[in-house]
């Protein structure tokens, strides 16, 4: 019988009901003439592409051929080849709003907002006495509009003019007497988030108004923003981190000019377990047709990725030290044909690769769970579990690795002997492991709450294209008459994942 291997992250509350876990796979639905419905691919790799700065990486920017860093306490300028030359100092800590014109960029950092011209090369910060400070910033018909931290304020900078300020060029969003949080354009309009609603302006100016930003009659709902880089664009859309009066932690898309749940019970659940959500940070990328919305906790160490393709969720992790945690990335932008993120550690600037099958020198982490049984199959009574047998994509073998600097590694059948391939989680790989990359099962008998040992089979060395990755003898399942199985692995290859099929027989007990 086929085992329900394909699906979605999807832990509940009580694990008895579902303990179905999905880290760095996501699944890819064909179309027509698959022999599958669907099949589960491993998440992208990071591929080093360059070291900017110190880090945090706090924000990227792209306009006019040229990527913009925000690496620790520094903005660069970054060219095609990735060559930095240095633009100036930045303040505070934390991720940073950046956005331009065309001609300037402009960076916001919690308060103090930094202008680089890029005609003159002139930067510096924004020293008009009249300007407020800015939390998020964005471009609209040829105004920078930002938020005043800490208060229901948004402003206007002078037209096509981001260091000039009218200490008359403010408004106040005051359908809820909440502060804004956030902002965002989108489709030639203003979105401003607050703690508890959302309201919508429009560039009025053309209409002969003083302040150019009108609201936009009936553009408002009691649904707010609990995180102020939780926001971010995709699929024609805005996706952000809900909170409201009732309570917060539901992941919404934009409908019109209200909100639509995409968020499930078991991620919302998840959420509430992590306590302080409001530095949640959020970017989306693209990448063969499914468009992500990566959702970032750094306090709770963990990531949520959405794929609109599938409506799917999923976890993006690292690991270190045999344990998961954030994904590594800290903020997106797509530059020389690639999609680039930050590290949330250090400078390097890494591109998302669907063919790098690690992070960068760390070893990546695949793994999934699910019920052994499908939905409503389990009569409660005990089953004599004979084989488990994956199909899944084999032959893919290993090569060798040429990560680390410094060391050169040939092919695996000219080595000899046990080597480190991973200077930072120390993970030594024997030569026999480089031919014959492995996958590792266990299960759990009482529904996800204690595991058996791990077993392990290869998953064929290069060009073993028939080989059967198959358990045998897996027991009888007692205790509650449940079994949920869990498959990971940490090889760098490829990992695809069709179905698993289950040879089971049912007693009388």
């Amino acid at each position: 019988m086929k085992s329900p291997i394909l699906g979605s992250a999807y832990v509940a509350r009580s694990v008895n009901a579902a303990d179905n876990r999905m880290v760095n796979l996501f699944p890819e639905l064909i179309a027509e003439g698959g022999k599958e419905p669907a099949f589960l691919n491993r998440a992208p790799g990071l591929k080093l592409i360059a070291a900017i700065g110190t880090g945090p990486v706090r924000g990227l920017w792209t306009f006019n051929n040229y990527m913009y860093v925000a690496s620790g306490n520094t903005l660069y300028k970054v060219d095609s080849e990735y060559n930095a030359v240095t633009l100036g100092m930045l303040a505070n800590d934390g991720p940073v709003s950046m956005t331009d014109d065309g001609n300037h960029l402009m960076v916001a950092c919690n308060g103090p907002t930094f202008v680089y011209n890029s005609t003159t090369n002139a930067y510096g910060e924004i020293t008009d006495v009249d300007f407020p400070g800015a939390l998020t910033v964005s471009y609209l018909d040829g105004y920078f509009v930002f938020i005043e931290p800490n208060s229901q304020r948004v402003w206007t900078t002078t037209l096509l003019d981001p260091t000039s300020i009218d200490p008359l060029d403010f408004a106040s969003a005051e359908g809820d007497p909440d502060n804004i949080v956030s902002s965002i354009t989108n489709r030639s309009e203003i979105w401003l988030f607050g703690g508890n609603s959302v309201e919508v302006w429009y560039n009025a100016a053309a209409a002969g108004a003083g302040f150019p930003l009108q609201r936009i009659q009936g553009a408002f709902n009691e649904i707010g923003c609990a995180a102020t880089f939780s926001v971010a664009k995709l699929d024609n859309s805005l996706f952000w981190l809900g909170a409201d009066d009732r309570g917060q932690g539901i992941v919404y898309r934009s409908n019109g000019y209200t909100g639509l749940r995409v968020s499930t019970h078991a991620i919302e659940w998840q959420i509430q377990q992590y306590g302080n959500i409001s530095d949640a940070i959020a970017y989306s990328y693209q990448q063969d047709g499914h468009a992500f919305y990566v959702l970032t906790f750094p306090t709770a160490q963990a990531t949520w990725v959405y794929d609109i393709a599938t409506q799917a969720w999923h976890e993006r992790a690292s690991f270190t030290n045999g344990e998961f945690g954030r994904h590594r990335s800290n903020c997106q932008v797509s530059f020389n044909s690639q999609i680039l993120v930050g590290d949330y550690q250090n400078g390097n600037i890494y591109a998302f690769d669907l063919e790098k099958y690690s992070d960068h020198t760390r070893a990546q982490k695949w793994l999934r769970s699910w019920r052994a049984l499908p939905t409503g199959t389990n009569n409660l009574k005990r089953t004599a579990q004979h084989s488990l047998q994956l199909d899944c994509e084999t032959g893919v073998g290993l090569l060798g690795v040429t990560e680390i600097p410094g060391h050169v590694y040939l092919d695996p059948l000219q080595i000899v002997g046990d080597f480190i391939i991973n200077d930072y989680v120390e993970i030594i790989y024997h030569v026999d492991n480089f031919v014959q990359p492995q996958m590792m099962l266990r299960w759990s008998d009482d529904g996800g709450h204690t595991w058996s040992s791990e077993h392990w089979r290869s998953i064929g060395g290069v060009g073993e294209y028939f080989k059967r990755v198959i358990w045998r003898r897996l027991g009888m399942t007692m205790k509650l008459r449940d079994r949920v199985y869990e498959i990971s692995g940490t090889d760098p290859v490829k990992i695809a994942i069709m179905a698993a099929e289950l040879d089971v027989e049912a007693t009388n007990a």
